[in-house]
């Protein structure tokens, strides 16, 4: 005779699924099961450095640095600002990036292409003028590839820190590189594949960087005004706290977060918030991939 889930496990998976609906949208329940149970090969095999980082509950860390992190190029940063809806509906944009992520790393290989060609075609339709007189367009294989690097360096980076299993140097390496299979199909051209490729592409953008007011102004909104219940702005403001404290030094300078507190407990503040969401998650892990 079967018995009933534990008044903690039934919590966990109410926690879980509250995380899960949140970061993935109304229609998360479906695309889950199509990207973990439609048959077919992958893009990337089971085990590999891609999908452990993805799967991780570090990343809730990495996307946010990543968001911060990528506001800093003003190009890049205008073309959200006028296209993507973050403030009018940031639970859309991270649904929609979310399901990105989802389909490209576990999805079939068919999904994942007609998820890049989707995005593609939106790409082409995103540009204008930023505030400075300079013309953008979302397709610009420069601005795709920033836009990348600054994903993978994040994601790559809250792992290293917050993962339950750290990623070896060649695994560090083999997440960079199947990273830029993603970010070639999407337009990017000149993609590093290396950790130290990585570590210099990024190096190589920083004249290009600057805290432009909408950069602050994401920033804050990000970090000081989340659209969130106020239950939710203590645990929201640990893992804000992490996510700032995993920045580059220069970066956090730039945005005007170099703060001793962050720099002293914002590490502690993100491994608090990453078991947290790492106990509500780990009781609605999706089952294996049928390939």
């Amino acid at each position: 005779m079967a018995t009933s889930a534990s008044p903690v496990t039934r919590a966990r998976r109410r926690v879980g699924e509250a995380l899960f609906l949140r970061v993935a949208g109304p229609d998360g329940p479906a695309a889950r099961d199509r990207v973990h149970l439609t048959p077919g090969p992958r893009w990337f095999p089971a085990g590999s450095a891609i999908r452990r980082v993805h799967a991780d509950s570090s990343m809730y860390i990495g996307g946010l640095r990543a968001l911060l992190l990528q506001s800093l190029h003003p190009l890049a940063m205008a073309g959200v600002a006028g296209h993507s809806g973050y403030r009018g509906d940031p639970w859309g944009r991270l649904a929609r990036t979310s399901t990105f992520l989802a389909f490209t790393t576990f999805g079939t290989a068919d999904d994942a292409q007609a998820t890049v060609d989707h995005i593609r075609v939106i790409h082409e339709r995103v540009r204008g003028k930023a505030p400075d007189g300079r013309t953008y367009r979302a397709s610009d294989p420069h601005l795709l590839t920033w836009v990348h690097i600054a994903e993978a360096d994040s994601f790559l980076a809250a792992h290293q820190r917050y993962g339950r299993r750290p990623l070896d140097a060649a695994g560090c390496d083999e997440y960079v590189a199947q990273g830029a299979r993603v970010a070639r199909a999407l337009g990017a051209v000149e993609v590093p594949e290396t950790v130290a490729e990585l570590e210099a592409a990024i190096a190589a953008y920083r004249a290009e960087l600057e805290a432009s007011p909408a950069a602050l102004d994401a920033a804050d909104f990000l970090l000081s005004e989340p659209p969130l219940g106020r239950a939710a702005r203590a645990p929201y403001a640990l893992l804000a706290a992490g996510a700032v404290a995993l920045l580059p030094d220069w970066a956090r300078t730039m945005l005007g977060r170099d703060s001793w507190g962050v720099r002293t407990f914002g590490p502690a503040s993100g491994g608090v918030a990453t078991r947290a969401i790492r106990w509500g998650t780990s009781a609605n892990r999706p089952s294996r991939n049928v390939e």
